[in-house]
């Protein structure tokens, strides 16, 4: 009955946030800021369907850290995307890339090893691209992530989570089932070319190595390899036929693949620097595959290399230390102090022990640390003083938009990403009972939990 009544509770204050941020984007006098247009200037005009509708989310000016610091710190409502979250633009760009390209066929299977966000936004975008879904999920993650997954169609896959270079983390299980998806697809088209042209031959053996350096092309050799294939049968013109027969899976692999960095190179970082127009100081952001920060910052540098982007990192992450010492490594590598899972914390979709290929497209200035203890305050500030229901990823950037303020000093904007809502998260960081269990239970009034 309290979890119920928990969830009520928590559902009802995602619905008053939603209304809040209505409110606080259209009230008297906000005209007069830059990232907030006129009622008539910013309009929302009619979109083509789901995808069109992704993308373009307002810039919001988070009052209470903006009143708190003198700086104006905003948050960049990536919540507000149909999927919930900004991993929408990733899912999107990530589809349409594979279709151009062939790697990807109408009819075919998406498949994503995924903390939960990505994984919701590829279930709720492969449809409208009349493609399927099938999601490898940890099952430590929330559980409502996984729900909220099948209720979109996909199929989901819960494994016991393991260490990156294990062959059955769920990034490896989900690359492995689009190899395999592959091969059955290629079986029955090489069964019927033989029959037709006698001798044609299409390779579909395993490869040897089907470890974690395993390339894109590999995972998809089965339709795009061989001395039959030809681009002439997949030629993605924008529109796909929900009725096709092609079969075949494609692995999203959201870590490495740069179509993460490039939805937000050509996308959020545009979006940004034209809401603010010019008066940007600063930018801060988590990472997880590192696709959001890299294509941000290196967008923002670009156009003005004065503007500062800075990492905020988790607890049991060792990105913190990549960008400040150069080296990789986190407390819980320490010999004797490994955990099985060392990401000892309760963020979800943040920190990570390696480098992706994302990542390494970041241009940042620095980094900081923040603790579970601080992404739950935050959130609950956020949720008290100005309406917003937000995910834990979201309250630790928070975090870091006040550490960034409090070394600048007042006069600076400064923006953030708000990355998805509480409402994904309602089992674990918004649970009471939870957070207790692990020593969380929220108590701050103030901002008191920061420090000075």
């Amino acid at each position: 009955m309290a979890a119920a009544t928990a969830a009520g509770a928590a559902a009802a204050a995602a619905a008053v946030s939603l209304v809040v941020c209505y409110l606080l984007l259209h009230r008297t006098g906000a005209a007069k800021l830059p990232w907030v247009g006129s009622r008539s200037s910013h309009r929302r005009t009619r979109r083509r369907g789901l995808v069109e509708a992704i993308g373009n989310t307002p810039l919001i000016r988070i009052n209470s850290l903006s009143d708190a610091t003198g700086c104006e710190i905003l948050g960049k409502a990536e919540f507000l995307n149909p999927g919930g979250s900004v991993k929408d633009r990733v899912a999107v760009k990530i589809i349409e890339e594979a279709l151009e390209s062939g790697d990807l066929l109408c009819g075919g299977t998406v498949m994503e090893g995924s903390a939960g966000s990505t994984a919701i936004s590829l279930a709720t975008v492969a449809p409208a691209y009349g493609c399927k879904c099938h999601v490898v999920i940890p099952d430590d993650a929330a559980i409502e992530k996984s729900q909220i997954i099948e209720a979109l169609g996909a199929t989901v896959e819960r494994v016991r989570p393991v260490s990156i270079t294990h062959r059955d983390h769920f990034v490896n299980i989900a690359r492995r089932r689009a190899f395999e998806a592959n091969k059955s697809a290629a079986a029955p088209r090489e069964s019927s070319y033989k029959e037709i042209n006698g001798s044609a031959y299409i390779d579909t053996r395993m490869p040897h190595n089907n470890n974690i350096t395993a390339t894109q092309e590999e995972s998809n050799k089965g339709l795009t390899n061989g001395s039959t294939h030809t681009n002439t049968e997949v030629q993605y013109n924008g529109k796909c036929d929900h009725d096709s027969d092609s079969k075949g899976g494609f692995f999203a692999d959201q870590f490495e693949n740069m179509a993460n960095y490039r939805a937000h190179y050509e996308w959020t970082g545009p979006e940004i620097l034209q809401q603010t127009k010019g008066t940007l100081h600063a930018f801060v952001a988590a990472a997880g595959t590192g696709g959001t920060i890299a294509g941000v910052s290196r967008y923002l540098k670009e156009k003005n290399a004065n503007i500062k982007c800075f990492l905020m990192d988790p607890p049991g992450s060792g990105l913190f230390n990549k960008v400040t010492r150069g080296v990789m490594y986190t407390k819980e590598e320490a010999e004797g102090k490994r955990l099985k899972n060392p990401f000892d914390t309760i963020t979800e979709g943040i920190g990570i022990n390696r480098v992706t290929k994302n990542f390494m497209m970041a241009e940042l200035d620095g980094a900081y640390r923040g603790t579970d203890r601080e992404a739950v305050e935050m959130s609950r500030f956020l949720l008290k003083n100005d309406g917003l229901f937000v995910g834990s990823s979201s309250a630790m950037n928070c975090v870091g938009a006040v550490r960034v303020a409090r070394d600048l000093g007042p006069g600076h904007t400064i923006v953030t990403i708000l990355c998805d809502s509480g409402m994904r998260h309602l089992s674990k960081f918004f649970n009471d009972q939870y957070l207790a269990n692990h020593g969380l239970t929220p108590t701050a009034t103030g901002l008191e939990f920061l420090g000075q």
